[in-house]
């Protein structure tokens, strides 16, 4: 029986190359980049899948919770 799992990724755009990046912060090593928002959705998915059947059922159980961003605004 398969279990399921969820994450979150953060997705920011790099004002360099123009390429969107995603990264799931609470899951070592689940990073990537595409030119499209598609594209990187589907990226995604693959490099959670690969770093997930890397881990023991031990660690996948004990990944930090992901809670959520909280933008933070100041005037400078």
């Amino acid at each position: 029986m398969k279990s399921h799992y969820q994450f979150t990724a953060q997705i920011e755009r790099d004002k360099s190359t123009g390429l969107y990046v995603g990264i799931v912060p609470n899951l070592p090593g689940a990073y990537t980049q595409a030119e499209s928002l598609d594209e990187l959705q589907k990226n995604l998915k693959e490099v959670v899948e690969l770093c997930v059947e890397k881990l023991s059922e031990d660690e996948l159980n004990n990944l930090e919770e992901f809670i959520g961003f909280q933008q933070i605004s100041i005037a400078v």
